[in-house]
């Protein structure tokens, strides 16, 4: 998976996101086995069209059922608006982009707590905050939670002082 290039195509193309999931908890705590990169994208038509024009160039393929699937720089324009979450496969590894996440209310108010980070090659990212990414893992679904994840956020959050913001 090259984390690094899928990042820096979104930034070429001035797409909002947060990065979110196992790459976000990776890069800000500890190793953790991931593989996809999830990105949760501000949902205005704008950056919608930003990121499919990005995955596009990344050569991102995705479709509703196997019959569907295909490149989608094929698609043609407003395809991300079909659905709230896509898994998509590319040369450079999975992306899963969010245009909604369970457990957080909108992705302005997530943005305004995000933290700054780089990829150990140096690619500037915003990530999700850990109260966020708490907040996401204890939204989900107890079988799909990640526990040593939870403990983790748990941890730093108590350790951290209470009028210091989240922001790495």
């Amino acid at each position: 998976m090259d984390v690094d290039h899928i990042l820096r195509t979104f930034n070429a193309h001035r797409v909002d996101y947060l990065l979110i999931g196992g790459m976000n908890f990776l890069l800000f705590h500890e190793p953790a086995l991931t593989f996809d990169v999830d990105l949760w994208i501000d949902d205005v038509p704008d950056n919608l069209r930003r990121a499919e024009e990005a995955l596009g160039e990344l050569r991102a393929e995705w479709g509703a059922t196997e019959r569907d699937w295909r490149p989608v720089a094929e698609m043609g324009s407003g395809w991300l608006s079909r659905q709230s979450v896509f898994c998509l496969t590319s040369p450079h590894g999975s992306i899963d982009v969010f245009r909604a996440v369970r457990g957080l209310e909108s992705w302005a108010a997530s943005r305004g707590g995000a933290r700054s980070g780089k990829t150990p090659a140096g690619i500037p990212f915003l990530g999700l905050s850990d109260q966020d990414m708490l907040k996401c893992q204890l939204a989900l679904p107890e079988r799909d939670r990640r526990l040593d994840r939870i403990r983790s956020l748990q941890q730093t959050l108590q350790r951290m002082p209470l009028d210091e913001p989240d922001r790495g």
